[in-house]
Formats: structure tokens, sequence, C-alpha cells
């Protein structure tokens, strides 16, 4: 299956279509939540668990991630993309069946299982299907399964919450999630695609460190409910993840290690910055600007838009660029957003700013993202393909998970002043200038294999 072609050439096509439309679910129904979660909150009186309805989802995601990249080495990636499909469907569907908000908090957590192994798995199914040449293209597409969600995902769940309910957001995506799932099986079922040389080495482990950082990570987003004792809970669970999270990731990652480290650092760092701020793009704009959840959502599309085409660029023209290069360029981009954000916010300034402001976001990230992904597979090989590719979004998913969860005590913490979107967004921006370090230390002293 490794002949030159296109990524829709023969017989690969199917298996370009099935996890493209995966990616595509996964993308709407992330926008969805996004756009619907305040409803859902005031309906089932869970403001206090806002934050945690999302960085659960991305903590327990971790654990996905781990399991499904150790299984993937060993063996065959298509019984593990099997099983965290079905985690997913499960997850949606105990959501939007969800009576109580601590219900579909735990509907997440299921979800988030289902999400981290997916992701994993496919960036293996990846690997072993498609020629290097074409890794690029394959990312770059999955990029692009973004643009129709963005166009119609925040908007249709806007709809659907409005004149339906929101319990369809959920419902319905889990539903086309196993058509989806349907046209990868057609492919890759009887397909051999296990390793010459499977990884020997031991699992439990990891795994344990993977609970251990899923646990820290839900430890600072329950921190507000610890009173006064919630700066030492933080404290605790920062910690926690700081110690279990190092053998799940490359030797030297929290060192901005030049190579695959800084590949792994970056991802975690711009995907916190990007990804804890824009969970209160829709909340200001129905907050203090008086949007209804349709037009909220639409308040994201700009940025999914410019995502797309960014990602679109680096697939034709990222070798071209240079790694670093886009590094830089897309750094600036994030930065720029979320301090506009930040300024909109705190100054009250007209909301097609903060719109406008944030579509830089969008394109910043669609330069990266994808780029970074590539990067992870030409320093990877067969044996460690699963381990890179999880240690990849378990940095993005730890790094989403803690700063939604600090960003959320914050907002907590500033709860009935003027201060409290301001501030988040500050965080964001310091976050993204950090990510500036690993960004210049991508390359090894010898270049990676072309892709």
């Amino acid at each position: 299956m490794s002949a030159p072609g296109t990524i829709w050439s023969s017989p690969r096509g199917w298996v370009t279509a099935g996890a493209i439309a995966l990616i595509f679910l996964a993308a709407m129904q992330s926008l969805a939540v996004t756009t619907v979660m305040p409803v859902v909150s005031a309906e089932l009186d869970g403001a206090a668990l806002y934050a945690v309805a999302f960085a659960g989802t991305l903590a327990t995601s971790v654990i996905g991630m781990v399991a499904v990249g150790a299984w993937s080495d060993r063996s065959d990636p298509v019984w593990p993309l099997t099983i965290a499909v079905a985690l997913f469907v499960v997850g949606l569907l105990i959501a939007g069946l969800a009576p109580s908000m601590p219900a579909l908090v735990v509907g997440r957590l299921v979800q988030g299982l289902g999400t981290g192994g997916q992701t994993v798995a496919l960036y293996v199914v990846v690997a072993r299907v498609y020629p290097a040449v074409l890794h690029g293209k394959v990312f770059a597409a999955f990029s692009a399964a973004w643009v129709v969600p963005s166009l119609v995902g925040p908007f249709l769940a806007g709809a659907v919450t409005e004149y339906l309910h929101w319990r369809w957001v959920f419902l319905g995506v889990a539903a086309l999630t196993v058509v989806a799932f349907a046209l990868v099986a057609v492919r890759l079922w009887g397909t051999p695609l296990g390793t010459e040389h499977p990884s020997d080495d031991r699992v439990w482990p990891r795994l344990m460190c993977a609970v251990a950082v899923a646990v820290g990570a839900l430890g600072i987003s329950l921190a507000g409910e610890a009173g006064p004792w919630a700066g030492a809970a933080v404290a605790v669970s920062v910690a926690v993840i700081a110690l279990a999270v190092r053998p799940l990731l490359p030797a030297r990652t929290l060192r901005a290690g030049r190579g695959l480290p800084s590949v792994v650092l970056m991802r975690g760092l711009i995907a916190a910055a990007l990804f804890g701020a824009e969970i209160y793009i829709p909340y200001l704009l129905i907050d203090d600007f008086g949007f209804s959840p349709v037009w909220a959502g639409l308040g994201l599309t700009a940025a999914a838009l410019t995502w797309a085409g960014a990602s679109w660029v680096q697939g034709a023209h990222g070798d071209r660029i240079g790694s670093t290069r886009i590094a830089l360029i897309g750094g600036v981009l994030l930065v720029t957003a979320t301090a506009t954000a930040a300024l909109t916010a705190w100054w009250h300034l007209p909301a097609v700013v903060l719109v406008a402001g944030w579509s830089l976001a969008g394109a910043g990230m669609g330069l990266m993202y994808p780029r970074l992904t590539v990067l992870t597979l030409a320093y990877s090989t067969p044996r460690n393909q699963g381990f890179n590719s999880s240690a990849l979004s378990i940095s993005e998913n730890v790094g989403s998970a803690a700063s939604i969860a600090v960003m959320g005590l914050v907002f907590t913490a500033l709860a009935g002043t003027d201060a409290g979107f301001p501030a988040v967004f500050a965080v964001s921006t310091a976050l993204a200038v950090l990510a500036f370090v690993p960004g210049l230390r991508l390359a090894r002293r010898a270049a990676p294999a072309a892709v």
C-alpha cells in the first residue's frame, strides 16, 4: 500500500475518506460543544463544572493515547482504532442523555478515552498505509477537514440548541461516527499493518503514569472546590503532572531538547495557548456582547477557515518555507490573536475586533499544527511511531487540559469583575510567547528525512 500516487489513489482512497470523515466529526463535535456549553451549563446548573467538562475530556484522552500508542507499536493499529471509536461513541451517548452536569462530565471523560486513542491510531495508520512523501498532504487534508465544520458546525450547533435541543449535538455526531468508521474498516480489516519489529517496552508503568497525569489535570480543574486549600491543590496537581508525564514523552522534552523533544513541547504550548482561550470566545460573545448561541458560534468560524487555508499552504509549500520560519510566523500570529482578545475584553472593543483578531490564531495554528505532525513522523521509526505519535498528542492534551483548568480557576476567582476575560486571554498570550523557545529548536543538527 506504499506505491506512489496520491492520497486518493487505490487502494488507500477508502482509508483517506474514512479517516477524514472521523477527523471531520471530531472537529464538528469539538466546535459544537464549545458553542453550546454555556447553554448546557445553564440548563444543568453546572457553572462550577464548566471548565471540567472541557479539561476532563483532554485529561482522560492521555490514557487513551498511551494505551493505543503502546498497542499499535506491538501490533496492527486496526483493533486499537476500533476500540477508541467505540469509546468515543459511548461517551457521546452518555453526554447526550445526561440528566445532570456531573453525568455529562462522566460522558465527556469516557469520550476523552476514545478521542485520544482515535487520534494516535489514525497517525499510526497514516505512517503504515501511506508513503512518507504523502504524509504532509495527508495531515494537510486532516486540517482541511475542519473547513466544513468551521462553516456549519458552530452555526448548526447553535441552531440545533435553539430549535431542537443541545442533546442532539452529542447524539447526532455519535450516529455519524459509526458510519464514518465503517468507511475505514472496509479497507483496513484484513490488511496486514503490523510492524516487523514490534516494541517490547513495558506498558503498565506508562499506563500508570497516564492515569496519574489525568488525575493531576482533573485535580487542577476541581481545585476551586477546595476552598482555602485551592492553592495547595493546584501545586500538588501540577507536581503530579510534571513527574508523571516525563516517561510519556521523549527524553529532554521538558528541557526543549533539539529535534523531536522541541517538536513535542511546542505542540503542547501552542495547544495550551489556543484551546485554553478558545472556550471563552463564545462565552465572551454571549455574556458581554449579547450574542445568541448561533451567532456566538460563528465567532469561531473565521479562525477555523484561516486554519484550513494555512494548513493548505503548509502542505503545499512547507518544505520550501522551512520548519523554523513556520514556527516564527505561526507564533507571531497566535500571540497577536490572544493579545487582541485580551485587549478587546479589557477595553470593551467592538465584537468584530475579537472575531477578526481570533482569525489570526487559526492561521498560525494551521501553519504549525500539521508541520509538527509531519516532523514527528520524520523523526520516528516503525518501532516507535505509536510512542512518538502518542507523545505529540499527550503534550497537546496535557497542555490544553492544564491551561483550561488554570484559566477556569482564574476566571472563577475574578467572577463579578471586569478582569475575568482579560485575565484568561493574558495567560494564553504568555503561553504563546513561551512557545518560541522550542520553536527555534525544531531541527536537529542533521535534518530529519524528507517527507
